[in-house]
């Protein structure tokens, strides 16, 4: 299975060439891809650079225009694409139903991919994007178990990546409204989910406070590892029991369950993590690219310092292998 990495600036880009990446996915340092954080992206000349040395390198370049398009304001979106496929980007990974149109209709041979944004998960909706658009792969939302990939596949005539590292989203990708509602601020059409700029701590009586926007997301006690606050990973008091109504502040470690998604039809293995720096990029994906060679029972302990790079210092296999409360 290829493994697709994620890449910021400039720096992880080519740390994760060196890791070994087959691919590396980034975006613009605009609203056109969803980790539109400050000091985060490409400029238009960085990622023409990028690529050449990446095609120089032998590893793919995915760019990803996978927010929504403002009505109006659809010529950001457009120039984006213009100049990804000018640079030569391998593949575009896209949300946007009336983007995917023009990228078909225009540029016929470039390579499109369906971005988890778009939430395609069953096999009517992916045959009609392949249909309609030409996708060649879809990325698949995390909310699947891997029994649910392995029927998928077998419907469609469509490659699948899959989320296996990182930041855990637990929405219909695409259609959450939580941290627009807590900040204004869309995770979908402004690129930002649970910006920097919203985010506070503070202590409280011991413990540790965080909070989004107007809203108090957490309270850790005296040693409790904390996350970053977003509302699907806030400790809720729900019927008289406190606990994480979502899903725990942790991160997506699928090392388990390679095996069973590669029997299941996915040709492609994602790591999250354009918001991280150089340092996380090399460690994850040279420890996840020795994980995909190793037997299943050196693989435990390849990765296993990769928990204390984790959210909350802890992972999940999510609905990979979920057991729902």
């Amino acid at each position: 299975m290829e493994l697709i990495c994620p890449a910021g600036t400039p720096a992880a880009f080519r740390e994760a060439i060196e890791a070994g990446a087959d691919a590396i996915y980034c975006g613009f340092r605009d609203e056109t891809n969803a980790r539109n954080f400050p000091g985060l992206n490409f400029s238009r000349e960085e990622l023409r650079q990028s690529t050449a040395l990446a095609r120089h390198r032998g590893v793919q370049t995915f760019v990803a225009l996978n927010t929504f398009m403002r009505a109006g304001d659809e010529a950001l979106w457009y120039s984006a694409a213009d100049h990804a496929v000018t640079i030569g980007a391998d593949a575009l990974i896209i949300a946007d139903f009336g983007l995917m149109a023009y990228v078909a209709e225009r540029y016929p041979e470039q390579r499109l991919h369906v971005s988890v944004q778009a939430s395609a998960s069953n096999p009517d909706a992916i045959r009609f994007l392949v249909e309609a658009f030409g996708a060649k792969r879809v990325v698949l939302p995390r909310i699947l178990t891997v029994q649910d990939i392995a029927r998928l596949t077998r419907q469609i005539d469509c490659e699948v990546e899959v989320f296996a590292f990182g930041g855990l989203c637990v929405m219909a990708e695409g259609r959450c409204s939580l941290s627009s509602y807590a900040t204004g601020k869309s995770p979908n059409m402004n690129g930002v989910c649970s910006p920097a700029s919203h985010v506070r701590y503070r202590e409280e009586g011991g413990a540790l406070v965080s909070e989004l926007g107007a809203y108090t997301i957490n309270r850790f006690g005296p040693g409790e590892a904390s996350g970053y606050p977003t509302l699907c990973k806030g400790r809720f008091d729900v019927g008289g029991m406190e606990g994480y109504a979502f899903e725990d502040p942790v991160s997506l470690d699928v090392i388990d369950e390679i095996d069973a998604l590669k029997a299941a039809g996915v040709c492609a293995l994602k790591i999250e993590g354009r918001q991280r720096g150089k340092a996380y990029v090399a460690e994850v994906v040279s420890s996840l690219k020795k994980a995909l060679l190793a037997s299943p029972t050196e693989r435990t302990a390849l990765v296993s310092r990769l928990r204390a790079m984790s959210e909350g210092q802890r992972t999940t296999s999510g609905a990979y292998d979920k057991r729902w409360r």
